[in-house]
């Protein structure tokens, strides 16, 4: 296990990720809680995870998850709630998805379709659904509460309303029917703050492609792996300020970039070797909001983005 690539790790169940600190002997300057590894560590937690699906056998919903984030349902919108960051962070999301798009001259493209997964109460999907360039959102969330809560909020704005322009499913994303031909795509596929609430990411990712077109791509955020990381995430945020609830977070199941780069150029579709790969770290400062700190990346929040390779 010690020799195995990021990419293979990233296959593994969160269960097994976790043995491989037990495994490797190595160790962090991180309180007994956590360990640090170059690859994917562990964390003592206070929630067990299960293992089975609640769908589909394939199906990437976590039962406890879906009941932790339905308790915290009512404070998705609530400017002093536990995800009261998540929209300070909407700026630079769509900067950074521009920025993606600019790579290929395709920032100027008008109606563009959207597919926001783990949309939670919709803090991303709404602001994509009110862009000039926008043509369409689907924004799919396997948790009731959240999507009761996504559409009560769409009822707010008027042109949220408009037949097809915002579009909420309370399905996990491997119950989306594929698209008829690769055309028929989507444009952007975005996946913030999700992967590190996901026990296997490398099938989940994968699956995901699927739903891409020709020349799209997949956005994303996340967290690095390290100690900096635990002390922000988990002992700060969780423990200090309570922020967020105790247990949002699972330590063990953050990513590196390098692993999830090292994912997207196994994925033959995907242009992950050039620029059709893109990173940005972000920092949250209090007061001023969620500011790029390029070189972040390799030790908190991040953001990426890879591109589908185009037809033959």
């Amino acid at each position: 296990m010690p020799n195995s690539s990021p990419s293979s790790i990233l296959a593994l169940p969160a269960s097994i990720r976790s043995l491989i600190v037990a495994q490797s002997g190595l160790q962090s300057s991180l309180p007994r809680h956590a360990i640090a590894t170059s690859r994917l560590g562990h964390v003592q937690t206070t929630r067990s995870y299960a293992t089975e699906s609640t769908t589909a056998p394939q199906s990437s919903v976590n039962a406890t998850e879906v009941s932790h984030f339905n308790t915290l349902a009512s404070e998705w919108w609530d400017p002093h709630g536990s995800s009261r960051l998540l929209p300070l962070m909407n700026p630079l999301r769509h900067q950074f998805i521009n920025r993606c798009l600019a790579t290929h001259g395709g920032e100027n493209t008008v109606q563009r379709n959207y597919l926001d997964i783990g949309c939670g109460g919709g803090i991303f999907a709404e602001s994509a659904a009110r862009l000039a360039s926008a043509a369409s959102v689907t924004a799919v969330d396997p948790t009731p509460e959240v999507i009761s809560v996504a559409k009560q909020h769409q009822r707010v704005d008027p042109l949220l309303l408009e037949p097809g322009r915002l579009t909420y499913r309370n399905i996990p994303i491997e119950e989306l029917p594929l698209p008829a031909t690769p055309s028929e795509g989507f444009d952007i596929v975005s996946l913030f703050e999700v992967t590190e609430h996901i026990q296997q990411p490398s099938p989940f990712l994968s699956n995901i492609l699927q739903h891409i077109k020709p020349g799209g791509w997949l956005i994303g955020s996340t967290i690095a792996r390290t100690s900096v990381s635990w002390f922000t995430t988990k002992f700060m945020a969780e423990e200090v300020l309570r922020m967020v609830p105790r247990g949002t977070h699972e330590w063990s199941q953050y990513i590196q970039p390098t692993e999830m780069r090292s994912w997207a150029k196994k994925e033959a579709e995907l242009d992950a070797e050039g620029i059709g790969w893109q990173v940005m770290g972000v920092v949250y400062v209090p007061g001023l909001g969620w500011k790029e700190v390029k070189g972040s990346e390799g030790w908190g929040n991040y953001f990426f983005g890879v591109r589908k390779n185009t037809a033959p």
